[in-house]
């Protein structure tokens, strides 16, 4: 099967017409639909759109873009169009745990993945051999309350630099910035364990056993300036028992957070998660 050329979304007020207006341009242009999903927000009228479309020799990105200049007038519509001959490129920032991180670049490695890790960012050395290993430039950047402001904006820089399309903190254990937040809103995705507020610190693995919890999992969302309280993409759980020890939870819970971080991922890079507020719309 050929691979489509394009993905568009769409956000805008739902109203009739407005699949019928982007279909009829996409075909007067010659483009043939691969994969469509729509979804109708009843409660804010906000109407989400994604099609992944194949197009004829010649016909690019700019060309997609002119066809649908009328509806998107029309509808007042927000519109994205992710030309997929770009390959996304990343930026994966990880402190001493590197589980999700070695997922991350397996699955690059497989092919599940499509991008490209331009650099990882640590606070800690721990990584440096994987990213050697790797051929991945390595930025080891220690943060103390005086250096934070300038690892934040030497962050931007190499995110400028690079063409970094996605940040991915791969359990990178510092809290960004609300500025840094606000500038990189919709580009940074996070992974924590589903236990906040509920187990916060040191140890969350080992709190929940104490507590006798009997379901552990992990959350993958974007980055705010409220801490892990982002619109979430991904999320999974999996039970566990009172036979279990603390370094089980942990095990476990190493194994869920990788899973998570790597589905959140390919949803984002693959343009099927778009933003609704607070929450996400997530097309599978």
């Amino acid at each position: 099967m050929a691979r489509p050329h394009f993905v568009i979304t769409i956000a805008c007020d739902d109203q009739p017409g407005i699949v019928a207006a982007i279909t009829t341009e996409l075909a007067a242009i010659g483009a043939n639909i691969a994969e469509s999903s729509q979804f109708w927000d009843r409660q804010t009228n906000h109407f989400f759109m994604r099609i992944a479309i194949e197009t004829p020799d010649g016909v690019d990105a700019e060309a997609v873009k002119r066809a649908l200049k009328a509806p998107v007038a029309r509808f007042d519509m927000r519109i994205d169009i992710n030309d997929l001959a770009h390959r996304p490129k990343i930026i994966i920032m990880v402190s001493k745990f590197d589980h999700a991180l070695l997922h991350l670049i397996y699955q690059i490695r497989v092919g599940w993945l499509d991008a490209e890790v331009v650099a990882i960012v640590s606070n800690h050395e721990d990584s440096r051999r994987v990213a050697e290993n790797e051929g991945i430039d390595f930025h080891y950047w220690p943060v103390t309350k005086d250096t934070k402001s300038e690892q934040e904006e030497k962050l931007l820089e190499l995110a400028t630099k690079s063409g970094a399309d996605l940040v991915i903190l791969a359990r990178y254990m510092q809290v960004l910035s609300d500025t840094l937040s606000r500038r990189l809103y919709g580009k940074v995705i996070n992974i924590h364990h589903s236990f906040l507020p509920s187990f916060k610190g040191a140890k969350p693995y080992h709190q929940a056993h104490e507590r006798g919890v009997k379901l552990i999992g992990a959350t993958a969302h974007y980055v705010t300036a409220d801490l892990d309280e982002g619109p979430i993409i991904e999320q999974e759980t999996e039970r566990v028992t009172h036979a279990m020890t603390a370094d089980d939870f942990v095990a476990a819970g190493r194994d869920i957070e990788a899973r998570v971080l790597a589905r959140a991922v390919k949803m984002h890079l693959e343009s099927r998660v778009m933003l609704n507020g607070h929450k996400t719309v997530v097309f599978g």
